[in-house]
This record gives C-alpha cells, sequence and structure tokens, in this order.
C-alpha cells in the first residue's frame, strides 16, 4: 500500500513538475514578445490646446481627444478616493495583480459566462497604454507579466497619474480633468462626493451609464460607487446617505469656441499655429496660446460692423424668406430641423403661423436640450407693421418696389428671423445682409491686433475679409503717395494742380481719371489733396515723382508685396487686405516704425516653457533684484524706420484735416484728435476707412463677396466712416483725448490754404503747416504740373499691364 502511495506520489510529482514547466515555458514564451514598458517612463499623451485672450479668458480649445493632463500631486483626495473604490481598492498594497479577482475570472469563464475582467489598475495602464483590447487567456496573461514588471519600474502615484489621465470617460473627454469640464462644468478639486462618484463609475462602459441616453443606469452605477466609498471608509456613511440623494445634475460644458464674437480671429490664430509647429502640435501638444485679442473691443468691433451691414442692407428692401415649411400639425418639429446662425444668439429662427395688414403672428424655433433633442415647449410672439416698415420695400426675384401692408411681404410658413423687442413677445423682422464686411483694430506700437471681425457671421461664412479677401483700397492708400513726396522734398503747402490730365491706354485711347463727382479745383496744397481726396492732384503727384518711388514706398509699408508701377495704382488699384492697411497706417501713427502684425502674445508647450514671444525688444536691466535709484529700465527697440518720423506727423496732420473739413467730417463727434482717410472704387463696389487716434488704430471695410456696385453715394465717409465712429465711440469711452506727438524740431508756420505760401496767423484763410528743419512755405508761387498741361500729359506710352490696370478699374474715388 505504501508503495502503491508513493507510485501515485511519484507519478503526480512528475506531472505537476511537467505542467509547472509547461507554464514556465508558456509564460517565458508571453514575455518574449512584450511591449516595452519602459515607454511609460517617456509618456506624453495628446493634450488639448488651449487659446485664451489677452486678459485669460478661454477662447477655444483644440483636441483630437480632450484631455488636460493633471500631475497627481493636484489630484484631490476625494477623486482618488472614488477611483480607488470603484476600481481597485487594494491598489496601494497588491503588487500589480489581484490573485483573487483573476481567480473570480477563471471560475465565471468555467461555468460558461463571459470573460470578467478583474483587472487591476496597473493591468488597466499595462492595456491602455501598451496590448490590445482583444478578450483573449493569452493577453490576460501578458497584461498581468507586464503589471509586475510596471510595478517594479514606477511608483504607485506614478501608475495611479497615468491612469487618471488616459482613461475615456464620455462626452470626447479623456482622463479626469478633462471630464470635470464636460460633465460638471468644474476643476476637479471643486467636484462633490456624488460628482466625483459618477465620474469613478464611467471607466467600464461611459456609454451604458450615459446621463442622458441611460440616466436611471448612470444613477444606480453612482450609487453603488457611493456605497464603496462608504464601505472602504473614504467617506462617512452620512454624507454617503445624502450624496445619494442628490439627482444627477450635468452641466456640460460648450466645447471649442467660448467666445463667439471672435471666431474669425480665433481661425486665423488656428492657421498660424499650424503654420508654425504643425497639425500634430495644435491637436496633441497641449500648446498654451495667449493672444492679443481684447474681448471688450472684439464685442465692440462685431456689434459695430453687424450694425452698420444690417442698416446697408435694410434700405435696400426684404429679399424674401429663408425658407418656406409646412406648418403641419406641429410646426416646431420642421422648424427646429432649419439651420440658424449659431453666432448671432440675439436672433431667432420663426415661422410666420398668421399674416394680415397690421403684423404678423409667429412660432418661434425651439430650444434644444443639453442632450441635442428639440425642446417640448411651443413659444409664439409677433411682428408689428412698425418692426418691419424697411420689409415694405420689396426686393425679391419676382418682385420689387413698395408695398403697403404686412401681408404683401410675409405668408404663413415663412421662415425668417427675428430679434426680440423688449419685454413680451414682440420681435422685429430681420434678414441677413447680403453686403459683407471686415474691421481691425490695432496697437500701433506694438503691431498687436486687438480686435478683428471678417464678417457678419461665421456661422454663414467662415472666410475672413479682414485677412483673405484682397480688395481695391482707392483713395484710403492715397497717404501713402503723399508721405513718400513728403519724405522726398515736397511739403505739405507744396502745389500741385488739379485740373483734367489724359494718358494713353496703350490701346490707341486715353485714361482719363476724374475727380469724384467731377470738376476740379485747379492749383492746390498737398494738404487740399488729401482732404478732398483728389484724383487729379493725386495722378500729376505720382507723374512727378515718378511710380517707382511710390511704388516703392508701398512695399515697404507691407501693402503690397509688389505693386505695379503703373499711374492707376497711385489711385488704389491694387488689391489688397483689411489687415496690411491696417498694419500700414500704424506705422505711421507710431513715429514711422517698422512692424509686424501680430494675433499670438506668446505660445507655451506642455510643460509651460516660453517657445514663442512676439514683442523682441530687449530690456537689460529689467530683472534687477532690487532698486536702488538707478535709471529706469529702457526697451530697446530695434525696429527698422521706413519713414521719417516728422513726415510721419506731417502726413498725420493733414489726416486730421479729413476729419476736420474733408471726407470723414462725421468723425469730429468724437471729440479727440483723429486722423484718417476715406477710400472708395469705380462704380462704388468698395468702401473704406481707415484712420487712427495716438493710441489705436482702425479700419474698416464694406462690399459684396462678389463685387458689384453697391449704388450711387455708397463711398467710404457714408459707409465705412460711420461704422468706425460707432466703435471707436465705445473703444474710446472714459478715455482722455491724448494730442499727436509733434517731433522735436519741427516748425508750425500758417500759411495761406490756395497758395501754400506764408500768412498771417489767425487769418480766415491760414493754416498752421508743420515743417521740417530747413523747410518752409514756397517764396514764389509755384504750380506742380502747371508746364505739362498742354504737352507732357499725353507723351507717355503705357504697357499692356498698364492697359489692363486702367481697364479693370483705376480706383481712388473719394
Amino acid at each position: 500500500m505504501i508503495r502503491l502511495l508513493g507510485y501515485f506520489f511519484g507519478i503526480g510529482a512528475v506531472l505537476f513538475l511537467l505542467v509547472a514547466g509547461g507554464i514556465a515555458w508558456y509564460v517565458e514564451g508571453m514575455a518574449k514578445d512584450l511591449p516595452d514598458y519602459q515607454v511609460l517612463a517617456d509618456y506624453e499623451p495628446p493634450v488639448t490646446t488651449r487659446v485664451h485672450a489677452a486678459d485669460g479668458a478661454l477662447m477655444a480649445e483644440y483636441a483630437k481627444e480632450r484631455r488636460l493632463f493633471l500631475p497627481i500631486q493636484a489630484v484631490p483626495a476625494l477623486v482618488k478616493n472614488a477611483f480607488l473604490s470603484a476600481e481597485d481598492k487594494n491598489f496601494y498594497t497588491h503588487p500589480g495583480v489581484d490573485v483573487e479577482g483573476i481567480g473570480r475570472a477563471v471560475l465565471m469563464q468555467i461555468k460558461g459566462g463571459p470573460l470578467q475582467g478583474g483587472s487591476t489598475i496597473t493591468q488597466q495602464v499595462a492595456k491602455n497604454f501598451l496590448l490590445t483590447n482583444e478578450r483573449t487567456y493569452d493577453r490576460k496573461i501578458k497584461e498581468a507579466i507586464l503589471s509586475l514588471r510596471i510595478e517594479q519600474a514606477y511608483s504607485k502615484d506614478r501608475i495611479l497619474e497615468l491612469y487618471l489621465n488616459e482613461i475615456y470617460l464620455g462626452l470626447g473627454s479623456y482622463g479626469i480633468a478633462a471630464a470635470s469640464l464636460s460633465y460638471f462644468d468644474k476643476a476637479v478639486n471643486e467636484l462633490t462626493i456624488d460628482e466625483a462618484a459618477y465620474l469613478a463609475a464611467l471607466p467600464k462602459a461611459p456609454e451604458n451609464y450615459n446621463p442622458f441616453r441611460s440616466k436611471d443606469a448612470a444613477v444606480a452605477r453612482r450609487n453603488w460607487v457611493i456605497d464603496q466609498m462608504v464601505s472602504n471608509r473614504f467617506v462617512s456613511a452620512e454624507d454617503g446617505a445624502a450624496a445619494k440623494e442628490r439627482p444627477l445634475a450635468i452641466n456640460p460644458r460648450a466645447s471649442g469656441l467660448y467666445l463667439a464674437a471672435s471666431q474669425y480671429f480665433t481661425e486665423d490664430v488656428r492657421r498660424e499655429i499650424i503654420q508654425r509647429y504643425g497639425v500634430k502640435a495644435l491637436y496633441e501638444g497641449g500648446l498654451s496660446v495667449r493672444t492679443t485679442l481684447d474681448p471688450k473691443l472684439q464685442s465692440e468691433a462685431l456689434a459695430a460692423l453687424r450694425r452698420g451691414l444690417v442698416d446697408f442692407d435694410q434700405a435696400r428692401g426684404y429679399r424674401g424668406p429663408v425658407k418656406t415649411i409646412d406648418i403641419g400639425s406641429d410646426w416646431g418639429k420642421p422648424l427646429g430641423e432649419v439651420p440658424a446662425l449659431a453666432d448671432v444668439p440675439e436672433w431667432r429662427l420663426a415661422v410666420v403661423l398668421g399674416v394680415e395688414t397690421g403684423g404678423a403672428s409667429i412660432g418661434l424655433q425651439p430650444a434644444r436640450t443639453v442632450s441635442g433633442a428639440l425642446g417640448s415647449d411651443r413659444e409664439v410672439g409677433r411682428i408689428d407693421l412698425s418692426d418691419m416698415k424697411w420689409a415694405l420695400r420689396l426686393n425679391t426675384a419676382t418682385r420689387k418696389g413698395g408695398v403697403r401692408g404686412a401681408d404683401d411681404v410675409l405668408s404663413r410658413g415663412d421662415v425668417v428671423y427675428v430679434e426680440k423687442k423688449g419685454e413680451g413677445d414682440s420681435y422685429r423682422l430681420r434678414q441677413p445682409p447680403k453686403v459683407q464686411g471686415a474691421l481691425v483694430s490695432m496697437e500701433p506700437r506694438t503691431g498687436r491686433v486687438l480686435a478683428m471681425v471678417g464678417g457678419f457671421s461665421f456661422s454663414e461664412s467662415e472666410f475672413n475679409r479682414a485677412s483673405q479677401a484682397y480688395r481695391q483700397p482707392g483713395s484710403s492708400f492715397k497717404p501713402f503717395v503723399y508721405a513718400a513726396a513728403l519724405d522726398n522734398g515736397y511739403t505739405p503747402a507744396s502745389v500741385v494742380l488739379d485740373a483734367p490730365i489724359s494718358l494713353p491706354d496703350g490701346n490707341g485711347g486715353f485714361w482719363t481719371p476724374s475727380n469724384y463727382g467731377g470738376g476740379s479745383a485747379g492749383p492746390s496744397t498737398l494738404r487740399l489733396g488729401i482732404e478732398k481726396s483728389r484724383n487729379l492732384m493725386t495722378v500729376r503727384l505720382a507723374k512727378d515723382m515718378g511710380m517707382e518711388l511710390v511704388a516703392e514706398y508701398a512695399e515697404r509699408f507691407g501693402i503690397y508685396d509688389k505693386l505695379g508701377r503703373y499711374l492707376p495704382m497711385a489711385l488704389g488699384a491694387g488689391e489688397t487686405t483689411v489687415l496690411r492697411m491696417v498694419s500700414a497706417y500704424s506705422v505711421i501713427a507710431n513715429g514711422g516704425r517698422s512692424l509686424e502684425p501680430s494675433m499670438i502674445d506668446r505660445v507655451q508647450d506642455r510643460y509651460g516653457r516660453t517657445i514663442y514671444r512676439h514683442d523682441e525688444r530687449r530690456c537689460a536691466t529689467c530683472n534687477e533684484p532690487s532698486f536702488e535709484n538707478q535709471p529706469e529700465p529702457e526697451l530697446v527697440d530695434e525696429r527698422d524706420q521706413v519713414l521719417d518720423p516728422m513726415t510721419a506727423y506731417q502726413i498725420t496732420s493733414m489726416m486730421e484735416g479729413v476729419v476736420q473739413r474733408g471726407t470723414a467730417t462725421i468723425l469730429k463727434e468724437l471729440g479727440v484728435p483723429v486722423a484718417g482717410k476715406t477710400g472708395t472704387t469705380n462704380d462704388e463696389k468698395d468702401a473704406w476707412f481707415v484712420g487712427f487716434t495716438p493710441d489705436l488704430v482702425t479700419g474698416v471695410y464694406m462690399g459684396y463677396d462678389n463685387p458689384q456696385p453697391m449704388g450711387h453715394g455708397s463711398t467710404g465717409g457714408g459707409l465705412a466712416a460711420p461704422i468706425f465712429l460707432d466703435f471707436m465711440r465705445d473703444a474710446l469711452k472714459g478715455k482722455p483725448p491724448v494730442d499727436f506727438n509733434v517731433p522735436e524740431g519741427m516748425e508750425l508756420i500758417a500759411v495761406n490754404r490756395k497758395t501754400g505760401m506764408r500768412a498771417g496767423e489767425g487769418g480766415s484763410d491760414s493754416i498752421m503747416e508743420a515743417f521740417k528743419p530747413g523747410t518752409g512755405p514756397s517764396d514764389s508761387y509755384d504750380v506742380i504740373g502747371m508746364d505739362a498741361v498742354a504737352a507732357s500729359d499725353t507723351r507717355r506710352e503705357v504697357s499692356p499691364e498698364a492697359s489692363q490696370a486702367i481697364v479693370q478699374g483705376a480706383g481712388g474715388l473719394f
């Protein structure tokens, strides 16, 4: 019997050794092809890039996986304990593998059930970072081996940090920091017990516990986590019970863009970041971008431009409804399917339910719930005839002209835009303008773009007319022609002939430019030429200097990369952008220093290191540890001087005259020193005004995307200047007036407005003019162009390229 027992024992021992050897051989084979867990040491997860305004307000976030990396030291104990209770309560004591959990999973499989988890947090890290999601024994064994190795190489806190930042928690959020914002619009240190427990309930299956589609399951799972936290003594029974009684109060954070007014600006910043660092850096690099945007000025700029566009558009009449729908038994459903302008929140879509001569009853588009479903409430209102009088002028494809009643304009089922009128249920009729425009406002000393609006609505059109639309600037280009003259021997009192002129057009005919409205004033000073925007004077001045010089200055200011050397270009026939024009005017406003326009102040990488800074001025003593009566620190500006500071003041003074006596007198209302120039192109297709105070330069453009006449009288002074006024009125509110700085050495001398010769101070026909040292009013009456009226005007041949420029448009009317 003993022998038999020994025999069986020997067989058992051999079998045991064989099985153990087989297992060892199998495990060794599994271990050979395992991924290198050392890569976890250099783990850099894809992190959200965040774009901020100058005041720190969040403008936008960009990410393929919305994630904000959070060091373990910054994770509150409440949040850590919630996840430990839900996922791995023995995390800080086990070696990486929970033997009991694995045994439970194997037993379930033997009984014919599904393959269970039983994974520790370390195993989940191994799976998420190094393995696939396949549910097999091979993968589980590899996971266990890697977990043991990871535990030997890294601290428990580092493993937990990796886990809490990597896991997917639904709503497009990766990691606890992003999920806390997505579900509750809170930082993790603001979460309550019930909120932390809900986030901890999600790792297993976020979609199964979706708070909108599976609310009951989500609450049940959250409460189970709370019970585990109580069982593990992480929270008291009283606090746990109170947490379970709270509703699942989800408060989703809006994703993507947060300052709706800044969308055109933000999109340009996005493109610049991609150009500098690449797509991957933007969507995965976790960059922190501090922009130059001033949110207050941006909102004012958007409002001013929209008011100007709407006023112009409404004066042209009503073009018809957005669309027409079948009202049926529930008008809310078809109306809810019509896309609205998301970035014009004060306007709402509505459907006409009934209409009579005196007005219309309307149903407003239902709001959507946080889950995206159409709301069940049906809100109604009314448009009175007095709130749609502008629409009594019809401008539809089938009917034009005036009508008398609302029922001549609207029909039942018409979908239109409306804007609430104070309290009650009264609304105004609105329509998105067909005409477009742009506004850019810049800090002249630094080139920082403080506000940029590229159109009426980014939702309607993402094309940025401030930076992407190349249009003729018209007469707003003239100051650079005059600046070139002033920089090369002319003075503001130089006299040029304002009289008809004809030049060969290269096709056997003649180009005969004219002043806006016709007529001419005879010999006039350069100042008068700017103030009254005289085309004939500008052509003669450019001809006298030579277009080579004019083009050189235009390129030096950055208005054009290369300007054709043709006289029509002196009237603004070349195409450029609002941003370029504002940058060029900023050079004049800052005293002639070159600048590079910038929408980004600073870029930091995911670790907070500054990798780009716009301001490159040096300051040797700015970081002194203490002040001991040494001189104040000085910023050394090494930018090029592209225009004589005295010339810059002269042309500024002349453009002040545009506001005081010229084509933009509407701006005198501001009551502060303002300089600027209007611009209108042939057939009134484009209207411009670019102007500035000592501290702010702003440019406004208006025109159709497909260039077409805007109507007689649609000038820069009549369309763009009022928008400039509307914006600057708010921008300058509460700020004291600042005079333009007169450079040291300049002499102010009284001259006759008409002749440019010395005059007595205080006379009705005199004006104080600024002269550079060694210059002054002419002692003799010399008129540029007078000797060429009969002869030289028709001598010069024009190239085919110039001919094309002439035929397509001379620009620069007013």
